[in-house]
């Protein structure tokens, strides 16, 4: 069978669409078979997947081709030639692809596809038997590690600054690395502390597709709620009771939880560059490289400081690894769904390593 069957049965299909008022003579069969269609397009239309103008398939418009360090999640083209579904060599691009091409029908509906059980994580890591997961897996585990960060950092003074440090990003859409917990090593992993491990649902949550639409990717609620009674939303989920982010409030969902401990975390990088690494620093948020040089000092980056010539350029590694971490529990916003326990973790380890140094009321936050 042609790989590209899938696809072809589902353009020609979707060609169709618009010639059914057309064809009087088509049975109920038929009506019902293109109805069904129809209705898928036009969910994954409504999906982050279709978005036409989404920097994600846009940001390259001005080069003329994605690259190939980027086309796999990031052109349709791209992501096919990755897979090896072209018959190309698998687990590589090989060439630039085309810009302007959002991840469609071929990308999940080929032979190869519809194969894969596997995917590496940017650690290294490989993940067996995911099934349904692994496609998903490919561009949601994002592009660094932590392993990424002890390269970097290694051999240099903890509270030294060095021009040869620069700020990693874990780049976004991490759910995949997150889910696995330490290990998966998405995060900056300090010595000495355990990390938890896969977060698993029961055995009809436990995967990208049992809570994500497969075509709009938008989550449906009421499973979770019928299990998590006396709830209203999602983030209002909370499984575990500690004071973990030290406000005294254990009443909201366990994102709260998560949202203190980051704002915690980033005041103590921020009283660390001031006052260790002695330049002022501020996040910039969705404007990469995100940590920028604090020039007027007022504890915000304005749009004049979230430029990549102010791009922050004092990292010591004990800075470095305290900020990857924050990006971390930044890039997955449904940390609190996919692995609660473990961004936990990462934001009161980072926390506790900067105070050291800076003024931080440790005794006020539990660890998971």
């Amino acid at each position: 069978m042609n790989k590209f069957r899938p696809f072809r049965f589902l353009a020609a299909a979707v060609m169709s669409l618009g010639c059914a008022a057309l064809a009087p003579t088509a049975t109920a069969a038929e009506d019902t078979g293109l109805d069904a269609l129809s209705a898928i397009v036009e969910a994954w239309r409504t999906s982050p997947h279709a978005d036409h103008g989404s920097l994600s398939f846009t940001y390259w418009n001005k080069d003329g081709a994605v690259p190939e360090n980027c086309a796999a999640c990031h052109s349709e083209p791209g992501f096919i030639d990755f897979l090896g579904a072209d018959g190309s060599e698998a687990g590589i691009v090989n060439h630039p692809a085309a810009i302007n091409s959002v991840i469609g029908c071929a990308s999940c509906h080929t032979e190869t596809a519809h194969a894969l059980d596997s995917a590496v994580l940017p650690s290294g890591v490989t993940l067996e038997g995911l099934g349904g997961n692994a496609t998903c897996t490919i561009c949601h585990a994002g592009r660094a590690s932590g392993d990424t960060v002890s390269a970097a950092t290694t051999g240099i003074e903890e509270d030294t600054v060095s021009p040869d440090l620069a700020f990693i990003n874990v780049h976004y859409g991490i759910a995949a690395a997150v889910m696995q917990g330490g290990e998966g090593r998405a995060g900056f992993h300090y010595p000495g502390k355990s990390y938890a491990g896969p977060f698993l649902h029961v055995r009809d949550a436990d995967t990208c597709v049992a809570c994500h639409d497969v075509h709009t990717t938008k989550v449906e609620p009421d499973g979770c709620l019928t299990c998590h009674r006396g709830v209203e939303e999602l983030v209002d989920i909370r499984m575990r009771h500690d004071d973990f982010d030290g406000d005294a409030d254990n009443s909201k969902g366990i994102q709260s939880e998560i949202l203190g401990l980051h704002a915690r975390l980033y005041a103590a990088i921020q009283a660390y560059a001031r006052d260790v690494a002695g330049t002022p620093i501020g996040y910039g948020k969705g404007t990469f490289p995100y940590f920028f040089t604090d020039t007027n000092g007022d504890g915000t980056i304005g749009e004049d400081e979230a430029v990549f010539p102010n791009r922050y350029q004092s990292w010591t590694p004990r800075l470095l690894k305290a900020a990857y971490n924050y990006q971390v529990a930044a890039k997955d916003p449904g940390a609190y769904v996919h692995n609660p326990a473990y961004v936990l973790q990462l934001l009161h380890d980072s926390l506790e390593n900067l105070s050291e140094q800076v003024s931080v009321d440790m005794q006020a936050l539990s660890r998971p």
